[in-house]
């Protein structure tokens, strides 16, 4: 079977959750007997070392001339070289140009498609207008007009019947994890990054953007943090446009000791931030399912994250872990957890295990393997 999966980028920076499910998922489906799987995107921060990593997958990169929204510099003959081998497409988020083209090629030449929007179908956040004109022009055709469609959990259901997508025929499909990119060798990996700060902190991993809430985690450390003083506050991930105003509350608060902006990790830097680590925040306004407290997970660190990062499931483990997605919510949720370090202790083995069930690589690729082939029987069995 001959895949394509499109994504307009690949680069963890700016391409986020939706950039490592897809670079993940394309290179374990690769690895599956009779598949092969090429991927689509642009030429924003792909290096040799990403590329190289992608094996056996295959990827054609595309210029990007517009980084601000990925609009892709020609290549209309590429992706229809693409859409014309390819058995199955797959794309990747919502509001993408290039998603728009392969989209319009599939339809020329009759080809099935999925689409996985992994959160992106709400209009939230900036450019409301564009996102409106582009649902207008073509964005609510490509999603009703695919052959399958994939949610990252079972909370973004609701979000495919506002485009009159029945949550009946939506397949969920949830994020994954590969164990092998977190393994900590021996504690100089740890050690050998000197930005992080040497007590017990709790640890933001994301863009520092309204949707992801720093500001509603740093408001809630700043009110909560005469109950566990010892613990520090540690921010890892690129601006998004609220690094300036984060840090002026800080220095009003006058925890700049305290509060930690270590900017974009990955790698080995970020596996030793979630080792480290006593617990991951993740403060977010909106999101599908964050790859983030599957990360921390593998790496036995417990999660304190909002009932709008659509992991609900994580309540397994301890109801506590889950709270409102509110200045109060987490003030309540890291008090409990803080001032209890035996329950800390009980949760990591807990959801470390709970992760590795659940949400490694290995068992999650069969999974669009099985989707990919129902489509592919029921297209061959059309006149």
């Amino acid at each position: 079977m001959q895949i394509l999966n499109v994504n307009s980028s690949l680069g963890l920076k700016t391409g986020g959750g939706t950039a490592e499910r897809t670079f993940q998922m394309s290179r374990f489906l690769a690895q599956l007997e009779n598949v092969h799987c090429t991927v689509l995107t642009l030429d924003i921060e792909l290096d040799a070392v990403r590329i190289q990593a992608l094996e056996p997958a295959n990827v054609t990169i595309l210029p990007c001339i517009w980084k601000r929204f990925y609009v892709p510099y020609g290549g209309w003959r590429t992706i229809r070289r693409l859409v014309v081998q390819a058995d199955i497409i797959h794309m990747v988020g919502h509001w993408s140009v290039l998603n728009a083209l392969v989209y319009l090629a599939a339809k020329q030449l009759n080809k099935p498609y999925v689409v996985c929007p992994a959160g992106a179908l709400p209009i939230f956040g900036r450019s409301a207008i564009l996102k409106r004109f582009y649902n207008f022009l073509i964005g609510r055709s490509l999603i009703r007009n695919a052959s399958a469609w994939i949610a990252v959990t079972q909370g973004e259901l609701p979000q495919f019947e506002g485009y009159n997508i029945p949550a009946s025929k939506v397949t969920v499909i949830p994020n994954g994890v590969n164990v092998a990119d977190f393994v900590i060798d021996n504690q100089n990996d740890l050690a050998s990054h000197t930005e992080l700060p040497d007590a017990p902190f709790i640890l933001f991993m994301g863009r520092l953007n309204p949707i992801k809430g720093p500001d509603l985690l740093l408001h809630a450390y700043i009110q909560a943090r005469h109950l566990f003083p010892q613990f520090h506050l540690v921010f890892a991930g690129p601006d998004g446009g609220m690094l300036s105003s984060l840090r002026r509350t800080v220095q009003a608060a006058e925890l700049s000791q305290h509060v930690h902006f270590i900017g974009y990790v990955d790698g080995r830097a970020k596996s030793s931030a979630y080792h480290k680590a006593t617990l991951l925040v993740i403060p977010s306004r909106l999101e599908a399912m964050s790859i983030v407290a599957i990360e921390a997970g593998i790496c036995g660190t417990p999660v304190l994250l909002t009932d709008q990062c659509g992991f609900s499931s994580i309540c397994q483990v301890d109801p506590r872990l889950e709270v409102a997605a509110s200045v109060d919510g987490l003030v309540k949720g890291l008090t409990e957890i803080l001032i209890h370090p035996e329950l800390l202790g009980r949760i990591a083995p807990v959801w470390k295990n709970f992760v590795a069930q659940h949400y490694a690589w290995e068992a999650i690729a069969p999974q669009y393997l099985v989707l990919y082939e129902r489509i592919s029987m029921l297209q061959s069995e059309r006149p």
